[in-house]
């Protein structure tokens, strides 16, 4: 198999938190998501004229369980030891730009802050694949909040996308058969959006999910969401599902009643009873959905639900 194909198969597999025993062999724990991985891994390797087996066992030659559940667990702790290592840079670049003019500052603390969201994104990716919940995840989330809130108090004001459209009324028929276009990884309140999108405004609506690095390349005639400066946006206090809400008239009672929640998780303000099981439930979706689109699917099953119940109430 030729050495770039190689690469890619050992970078699927490392994302896949896959423990390599030797050379070419490595071992995950069974589920029936890694199972399908495998079977999908397979099929590529052989397209390339490659080689390959897998096979579900009970023990893996002399090693007991024990070893390997710490084999694994040295492996993300050497992930989480990294996440460490860039959060303190971040924490001595805090302080070193707390010493600048105050435009260089601002400038500063506005990549300190993109570099924060990212190590937490790195952190929430990490937590997918550590199937035996090693000890170098230990309050390694809250340090990074942390720093997060302290960057964001430094900045000032609001550091949520914010639209540069004012909140005009909008009609349905506009927004037919449209590419939607939103950040990739997303949660509560882009996860609410494409649902709320697909259900009540654009029943066609394709969905793109891109990476930051991205957004300024994406197709001018796609309609953006929960993008800074994108069609539809936080505006002042309001979430991107709100907006949404507001902008096409969407009069609907268990509407509003989601929007408060979403609203809640999305700006931490824990107000309402029901947003801390819906934030767990969205935050078991996200470690578990393999990627975006999946993501998206399972998040619309739980708000088709959430709106039929409020329906009823």
């Amino acid at each position: 198999m030729p050495v770039n194909n190689r690469v890619k198969i050992w970078r699927r597999l490392t994302r896949s938190g896959a423990l390599q025993i030797k050379n070419s062999v490595y071992v995950l724990p069974y589920s029936d998501a890694h199972y399908e991985f495998l079977q999908w891994l397979l099929c590529e390797v052989t397209a390339v004229n490659g080689d390959g087996e897998f096979a579900r066992v009970q023990r893996f030659e002399t090693l007991k369980d024990s070893d390997l559940i710490d084999m694994f667990n040295r492996q993300r702790d050497k992930d989480y030891e990294a996440i460490a290592t860039k959060l303190e840079a971040i924490e001595r670049a805090l302080n070193a730009a707390r010493m600048l003019s105050q435009e260089k500052t601002k400038k500063k603390l506005r990549r300190l802050l993109e570099q924060t969201n990212k190590l937490l994104d790195e952190y929430e990716e990490t937590r997918k694949i550590d199937f035996f919940s090693s000890d170098g995840s230990v309050n390694l989330k809250e340090r990074i909040s942390a720093v997060k809130a302290k960057v964001t108090s430094d900045i000032g004001g609001d550091t949520q996308p914010q639209s540069l459209h004012p909140l005009l009324p909008r009609r349905r028929e506009d927004y037919q058969s449209r590419v939607w276009l939103t950040r990739a990884k997303p949660f509560v309140d882009r996860l609410a959006c494409a649902w709320l999108i697909k259900r009540f405004i654009d029943p066609l609506a394709v969905f793109r999910f891109v990476d930051n690095e991205e957004i300024d390349a994406i197709d001018k005639d796609a309609v953006t969401f929960d993008i800074r400066g994108g069609n539809f946006a936080h505006i002042g206090q309001l979430c991107t599902f709100e907006v949404l809400i507001k902008t096409f008239d969407l009069k609907d009672a268990a509407l509003s009643k989601i929007a408060e929640i979403v609203h809640d998780i999305d700006i931490n303000e824990n107000r309402y009873n029901e947003t801390k099981v819906i934030e767990a439930l969205l935050i078991g979706l996200s470690r578990t959905a393999r990627d975006d689109m999946e993501a998206l699917q399972m998040a619309t099953v739980l708000f088709e639900m959430l709106y039929a119940s409020e329906k009823r109430t």
